[in-house]
Parts: C-alpha cells; sequence; structure tokens
C-alpha cells in the first residue's frame, strides 16, 4: 500500500503526529556531465562565466532548494533544517561533476526528500548557468546514497 493514499484512494499527507522526534540524516548526489567546451573552463575549482562562479552558485542554489523542499513536493513535510551542506567534486578530466549534499535533522519523519532536492536544484542550476556555453550538459543522476534516523537506515550499496 503506499503510504500517500488514504483508504479513499486519495492523496493524503502522512500523520507522523505519533512518531518520536529522532536525528534524521540523508546523503544524496546528483551526477552532471561537462561537455569539453565547459570542462574547459574549470579553473582552480570553479567555472567562472559571465553570471558568476558556476559551482559556488549551486551550492547556494541547492541549499536554498533543500530548505524549499515541502513547498515544492507535494505532500511532504516542511522540515526545519539542522545543517544542510553541499560539496562538488569533479573528476580529473572534469567532465564529470558530483554534487553531495547532505542534510540533518531533528524532527518526526526523515529528510532524504531535502537532501535529494538539494542536490538536484544545485545540478539545475549548473545546467542553467553553463548552457550559454554548451547546451550539451546532461544531468545523468539523482539518488540517495544514505539514510539514518527512524526505524529504518538505508544505504546504496557500491
Amino acid at each position: 500500500m503506499l503510504s500517500h493514499i488514504n483508504p479513499q484512494g486519495q492523496p493524503a499527507m502522512v500523520n507522523v503526529g505519533h512518531k518520536a522526534v529522532t536525528k534524521r540524516t540523508a546523503h544524496a548526489v546528483a551526477v552532471v556531465s561537462l561537455p569539453d567546451e565547459l570542462a574547459s573552463l574549470l579553473h582552480e575549482g570553479d567555472i567562472a562565466t559571465k553570471k558568476g562562479p558556476i559551482f559556488q552558485t549551486a551550492i547556494l542554489a541547492g541549499v536554498m532548494g533543500a530548505k524549499q523542499t515541502s513547498s515544492l513536493i507535494p505532500l511532504c513535510h516542511p522540515l526545519p533544517l539542522d545543517d544542510c551542506q553541499i560539496e562538488i567534486e569533479t573528476s580529473e578530466d572534469g567532465r564529470e561533476v558530483t554534487i553531495h549534499c547532505r542534510a540533518q535533522t531533528h524532527a518526526k519523519t526523515g529528510v532524504e526528500m531535502e537532501a535529494l532536492t538539494g542536490a538536484s536544484v544545485a545540478a539545475l542550476t549548473l545546467y542553467d548557468m553553463g548552457k550559454a556555453v554548451s547546451k550539451g550538459i546532461v544531468i545523468k543522476e539523482t539518488r540517495l546514497v544514505e539514510k539514518t534516523g527512524g526505524k529504518s537506515y538505508y544505504r546504496a550499496s557500491s
């Protein structure tokens, strides 16, 4: 049975009122492929464009996106984030970027949607800022890597 469907078959927010407040963490990643034209602009850990530094802007956008998750995803509980960190890594050749979003809260429900949203918004910002150089940017994947807290633990297999 789907958790967000009530007995009448209608969408419904899950009632978490009976759950205990616990520390919850989540780690999500988004992987982005850069075309040569954009990868060649990588210098000292960022890509400078007329719009500004792409990675620094993507980090800010990712945090802002994570904070707005319940406004973007229907039926998602609003959570106070204790912490949200975005880290951007590039491959040796600069053609692949991995965006890590780690989120933490003390709440009655998990923070994985916030981590996934943060990584996604950072990837979309990278695309938006880089598309003037090349529209060949590909957001390859966004996935949950780990979730802790509550009654379930999740860690993706490598």
